[in-house]
């Protein structure tokens, strides 16, 4: 089901995935199958998300992130995909995140540039992850 009221612009979009208002999905974006997309999300075009994924209100996701599945991100989640970000920056360099299998982001949660969160590791509502995460850990960030 995709909202009447979102713009999703994407074909990639697996079976049972629901879209809810006030989405904007790109052209290249690519969503697995049952997956939820709460309202308010933005997907842009260089964005791989996996199968069963929650995605909760108003997350963002920037080129060069990939959520595997059975993932879920909390409401307000942030990640950032430029380490030194400048309006119209020439130099600009995308350092991708890759959310691993099972994980869980808390919400308001901050991911800096080029993080791996390992499998089935929870991150804190609110923490900020600086560096990498191992598998099966949990984060509460300082």
């Amino acid at each position: 089901m995709i909202h009447q009221l979102s713009d999703v612009q994407s074909k990639n979009i697996g079976e049972g995935t629901n879209i809810w208002q006030y989405c904007v999905v790109l052209p290249n974006a690519k969503i697995g199958k049952h997956c939820n997309i709460c309202s308010h999300c933005f997907i842009e075009n260089d964005v791989i998300i996996g199968d069963n994924v929650t995605i909760k209100n108003g997350v963002y996701l920037y080129d060069g992130i990939t959520i595997e599945d059975n993932v879920f991100v909390g409401p307000n989640a942030t990640f950032c995909n430029d380490r030194y970000p400048k309006s119209k920056n020439k130099d600009f360099k995308l350092e991708p995140i890759l959310i691993k299998e099972g994980a869980s982001i808390g919400a308001n949660a901050t991911i800096l540039p080029g993080v791996t969160i390992g499998e089935n590791s929870l991150i804190a509502a609110g923490a900020v992850v600086t560096k990498d995460v191992e598998n099966d850990s949990r984060f509460i960030g300082k």
